[in-house]
């Protein structure tokens, strides 16, 4: 039933994604052609907009992605096609589960299409080597490849982009508590988790920085930070998401299991 649920909300995501994820290809390809064209100052300002457009949409991937998985956790726990999902031979935790199954495989696809969209539009060899003499250092801090700190750069962008999805979640599942005002207060709802779970990532970066001197100057002093920290920094990041996550998720299961008022 997970796999069945997972699918079904895929389809109804990717339906509106789709759009997004080709405009955005179609604008970098354009992007890509006309500003490789030197000698005409027309196709060179159209090359300029079709690059302002292609970042446009890199943000409606996002936007929209945050969006319809909102949407479809709204529709199908409170709206009418509640009625349906409630019906269905499956507990709610299950149901949650295949929420967050579909949140991370719609996130993860999406920045691969960002990823892509960026590629294509703006490769050359200079980027690169401007690329890599800024992620070389941090390659070699960590003992890794450049491939490999670019994938722990995106792990940290995925992982922040999944706490605020899911902080959205909480939102309206206390929103929907409510007997009146409920979109307003999921909005507030979800807002107020959010901050509580910055609060928390900095007061929990605070506690370990007292056991670590290098991390500890980051909260009493203004110097620079050194490459040294950035590595501190990079795992410790994924770590403090990765727990606020599952905590997070775990709270909502527990949340959404104790009863839904459909509207």
């Amino acid at each position: 039933m997970l796999v069945k649920l997972s699918k079904y909300d895929l389809k109804k995501v990717y339906k509106v994604l789709i759009i997004f994820y080709i405009l955005s290809i179609f604008f970098a390809t354009l992007t890509r052609v006309l500003l490789n064209i030197n000698n005409s100052f027309v196709i060179g300002v159209i090359g300029q907009i079709c690059s302002g457009v292609t970042i446009s949409m890199i943000f409606n991937i996002l936007i929209n992605n945050l969006l319809r998985l909102w949407i479809r956790f709204k529709n199908t726990l409170y709206d009418d096609e509640s009625y349906l999902t409630h019906t269905l031979p499956v507990d709610r935790k299950t149901i949650y589960l295949s929420k967050i199954v579909v949140s991370m495989i719609t996130m993860f696809t999406s920045i691969l299409v960002i990823v892509l969209t960026l590629f294509i539009a703006y490769y050359s060899k200079e980027n690169m080597e401007t690329l890599k003499n800024f992620l070389l250092p941090l390659a070699n801090l960590y003992k890794s490849s450049i491939l490999g700190v670019f994938v722990l750069f995106l792990a940290v962008f995925l992982i922040e982009t999944l706490n605020i999805l899911q902080t959205g979640y909480t939102g309206i599942i206390l929103g929907h508590k409510m007997n009146s005002g409920r979109s307003a207060f999921s909005v507030g709802y979800g807002f107020l988790v959010y901050i509580i779970t910055q609060v928390v990532s900095l007061f929990s970066a605070f506690i370990i920085s007292l056991f670590n001197k290098n991390l500890k100057n980051l909260f009493i002093t203004n110097e620079a930070i050194d490459v040294d920290m950035v590595k501190i920094l990079g795992i410790l990041c994924i770590s403090i998401y990765t727990i606020i996550f599952i905590i997070n998720f775990f709270i909502n299961r527990k949340l959404l299991n104790k009863g839904v008022n459909v509207e």
